[in-house]
């Protein structure tokens, strides 16, 4: 199968194969998916161990993935159903050391602040505080929900976020609104 790729000067060429096209774009995507992974998460390790699964089920699964659709929507499709499956193992083996899990986070919260504080430490510090309350607020949301806000910050459309969940368009704007609603009146102390 061969595709067509357009290059930057807007011509189209012939790429190689899907085989060899796909891991290239997919890795494009990387921070994107690792931010998201990291949210659903709440650990660094978590996060890695989350977007390499899914990367490797991209992988094995390429000859899925339709040319000339949204490879992003794909992607974090992917991604948020190893996050569903590790919950469901999880509920069946609860074994996590929450400890360990403590701990990691901990020391990534040390290295973002130390690198963080490089500019202003006053702006610094209080952006440290607005992120942690937003990501205090996102927690408190359900993993459905905090998926969805996500995905959406993401730039994700309706349809775009209906495909990587896996349900109606209509039932997208819904889950949205409610998510959004919950998350406007967890950060209410900001609105003034």
């Amino acid at each position: 199968m061969r595709l067509l790729v357009t290059t930057a000067s807007g011509d189209a060429e012939s790429a190689p194969s899907l085989a060899h096209w796909l891991p290239d774009e997919a890795l494009r995507h990387v921070d994107s998916l690792h931010g998201f992974a990291y949210q659903l998460s709440k650990s660094p390790g978590g996060a890695e161990d989350l977007v390499q699964e899914a990367f490797a089920r991209a992988l094995a699964a390429k000859e899925q993935f339709e040319a000339g659709t949204n490879l992003k929507a794909w992607l974090f499709r992917i991604l948020r159903n190893v996050h569903l499956d590790a919950l469901r193992r999880a509920r069946r083996h609860p074994t996590l050391d929450m400890d360990d899990a403590e701990q990691t986070e901990a020391s990534w919260t040390r290295e973002r602040g130390i690198e963080q504080l490089r500019g202003d430490a006053e702006l610094e510090a209080l952006r440290h505080l607005v992120a942690e309350d937003i990501d205090a607020a996102l927690s408190t949301l359900s993993s459905d929900a905090r998926a969805i806000v996500l995905l959406d910050f993401e730039g994700f459309t309706e349809l775009e976020l209906a495909e990587i969940l896996g349900c109606a368009p209509g039932t997208v704007k819904s889950r949205l609104a409610r998510a959004r609603a919950a998350l406007r009146q967890r950060l209410e102390e900001y609105r003034q």
